[in-house]
């Protein structure tokens, strides 16, 4: 595991106990799934990429488009096989194979993920065969390039964002 997923592991870690709350993003205080990698995000680059619009419960539902997977694909880049995923990579989950993506979370073992489970709080769950079935994409967050002369997000196989 490389020094950034590392990072990205132990970010995810900290938010472990922070209550669900739709729409929400602050450590400690609450979040959705969404609000989870959005806040890991900012910890890793100290700012977000976009803003994200205000968004009902059951969003990809009404929608019909697969928004998530839709802005995973601009912001991380392409999606990784999952027998490639690695530990720090951001999952994306549908429920039925003709649904948008609607959940995600961040793996943290080759067993083992932590996400925004509604109802309850971040938490750390086992990659059963039902959530395992469910993957719907992998993706990885933007290593760190110290070249002060890049300017954003390389959205390529190489995938990085400057200091």
């Amino acid at each position: 595991m490389s020094g950034h997923s590392e990072r990205v592991v132990a970010l995810a870690e900290g938010w472990i106990g922070t209550p669900y709350r739709h729409q929400g993003a602050t450590r400690g205080v609450g979040c959705d799934c969404i609000g989870l990698i959005r806040g890991i995000w900012r910890e890793l680059y100290g700012e977000e990429p976009e803003t994200v619009p205000a968004y009902a419960p059951d969003w990809a539902e009404r929608s019909g488009e697969d928004r998530l997977a839709d802005a995973a694909a601009r912001l991380f880049g392409p999606s990784v096989p999952l027998a490639e995923a690695e530990q720090g990579d951001v999952l994306l989950f549908r429920w039925r194979p003709d649904c948008p993506a609607k959940h995600a979370g961040v793996l943290v073992g080759p067993q083992h993920f932590i996400h925004a489970y509604e109802q309850s709080a971040v938490t750390r769950s086992a990659l059963v065969p039902s959530w395992r079935r469910r993957v719907a994409g992998v993706y990885r967050f933007p290593h760190i390039i110290h070249n002060p002369s890049l300017l954003q997000v390389e959205r390529s196989t190489k995938n990085c964002i400057p200091a």
